[in-house]
């Protein structure tokens, strides 16, 4: 175990402390926005209730098995033969990590299943997330070969073949990220086009960049894209980027949450406004062209009969 891989793991564990910290407070602000409102609650509040709920919990098995394992490294057994490398392969395995990185892989499951519903919320078409959820699947399938894989006797997470397993996983996982952060980009910039016309200076909160960055979850992406290129190298650093991923993969879909539960996320409805709004806008575009079209051609043909006209009374005199 290098210097570089000790530094990177000291340095996750105290990220993964402040980001629990800024997870903390969106979940009380989820919690806050709910209960304001508890009296009319719908299946879909509770559904979010529940969500948050769960993904608090999964986040806080990730977030504390990798703190103690890094006390047990290096306070614990600090001073045992061979020190913390001695620990780390004898125990990378050990059933707190393993749990850890069971409560990740749910967490990243749940994540995404949020990502593809949002993926049809914006485009209100199955057919946009028909491969999505394909790559979902299989995501699903590679994740539990790569938890048994991981946690396995003598196995470890960095190397051999739970490390190729993992790449595999991670990159049908982030695959999906990616994929669905530039599908939802791309929708919501052009459907920003039709509210971007509409007076009222609220509609920033649908089509500023603050929103599309949070409604695509491109931390997530960003995070997990990095995360896979260190993990895929076998860079030592790679424990860090993972920290920043396993968090994103909580706070990016609590903040989506968030906007829904306080109305400020695209719906199914302010979708179907916005492409009513842009095909009237395109359909007028049409009617003004051929109006335009139209009246140059009367304009042509009222110009060639009157010079006719002018010819035959020149004749006739």
């Amino acid at each position: 175990m290098s210097s570089l891989f000790q530094n990177a793991y000291y340095l996750a564990i105290n990220f993964n402390a402040i980001l629990y910290g800024v997870e903390l407070v969106l979940y009380g602000m989820t919690m806050n926005a709910l209960f304001n409102h508890r009296k009319h609650w719908t299946r879909t509040d509770k559904f979010y209730l529940a969500f948050s709920t769960a993904l608090l919990v999964l986040i806080t098995i990730y977030m504390s098995t990798e703190a103690v394992f890094g006390e047990e490294m290096w306070i614990v057994h600090g001073s045992d033969p061979g020190g913390p490398a001695a620990f780390l392969g004898a125990n990378a395995n050990i059933w707190y990590q393993t749990m850890g990185t069971t409560a990740s892989v749910v967490l990243n499951m749940f994540s995404d299943a949020l990502l593809i519903y949002r993926m049809y919320v914006v485009w209100t078409s199955y057919r946009v997330i028909a491969f999505p959820c394909f790559l979902y699947v299989a995501t699903i399938a590679l994740g539990i070969i790569e938890l048994y894989a991981s946690g396995k006797p003598n196995a470890n997470f960095f190397v051999g073949t739970a490390a190729q397993l993992g790449v595999a996983y991670y990159t049908s996982t982030i695959a999906l990220n990616v994929l669905a952060t530039g599908v939802i980009c791309a929708r919501l910039a052009y459907l920003g086009r039709a509210l971007d016309a509409a007076p009222s200076a609220a509609v920033r909160r649908y089509t500023g960049t603050l929103p599309i960055v949070v409604e695509s979850a491109l931390p997530y992406s960003l995070a997990g894209f990095a995360f896979l290129v260190a993990y895929g190298l076998q860079s030592d650093s790679s424990i860090l980027f993972g920290a920043f991923y396993g968090m994103f993969t909580c706070i990016s879909p609590q903040l989506i949450v968030l906007r829904v539960v306080t109305g400020k996320a695209w719906t199914k409805d302010r979708t179907a406004q916005s492409v009513s709004a842009l095909g009237s806008e395109t359909r007028g575009h049409a009617e003004g062209a051929t109006t335009t079209t139209a009246t140059a051609t009367a304009v042509q043909e009222e110009g060639a009969t009157s010079t006719m006209d002018r010819k035959s009374l020149g004749s006739m005199v």
